[in-house]
């Protein structure tokens, strides 16, 4: 038996489809939080695993308020994740010299060590989904998903 893609002049196919399509995604993003964050060393959670990240890849301080918009929660949220990450050595804050009103946040070597040492904890566990799904199947995967993240962030 095999499947045909809905008809676009049935938008009620369109609606299931949808359904399905986010019904897939929330269920994905609980489990992998539940995997990531049970591999997560104790005391880390997914959102300090988060800023961590941002602040390795990007390599260059950020202001909370760019965090905080980076991630799509308020300013209040960033700032205690925030408090948090410096409570334990893994960033630094520091007031901006020209504007006294305004912070600048970096990734301290501890931070980094700690960024690594979880993505190291989860990435292969990640990495043999990806293999058991299929390099060439995740890869096509991919642009649909950024689109659908891009269509997302203009409702946001």
């Amino acid at each position: 038996m095999t499947t045909q893609a809905p008809n676009p002049e049935h938008p009620e196919a369109a609606d299931r489809l949808a359904a399905s399509l986010f019904a897939e995604l929330l269920i994905a993003e609980q489990l992998s939080r539940d995997l990531i964050g049970g591999a997560l060393p104790r005391g880390m959670q997914i959102s300090h695993f988060s800023v961590l990240n941002l602040l390795a890849h990007v390599n260059e301080e950020r202001t909370p308020a760019q965090l905080a918009e980076a991630f799509h929660v308020t300013r209040g949220a960033m700032t205690n994740t925030l408090s948090r990450l410096e409570w334990a050595g893994h960033i630094h804050i520091r007031p901006d010299w020209d504007d006294a009103r305004r912070k600048f946040v970096s990734l301290s070597p501890a931070g980094r060590a700690a960024r690594d040492a979880a993505l190291s904890s989860f990435m292969p566990a990640i990495a043999g989904i990806v293999r058991d799904i299929g390099v060439d199947r995740v890869r096509m995967a991919l642009p649909v998903l950024r689109e659908l993240r891009r269509r997302l962030e203009q409702h946001a």
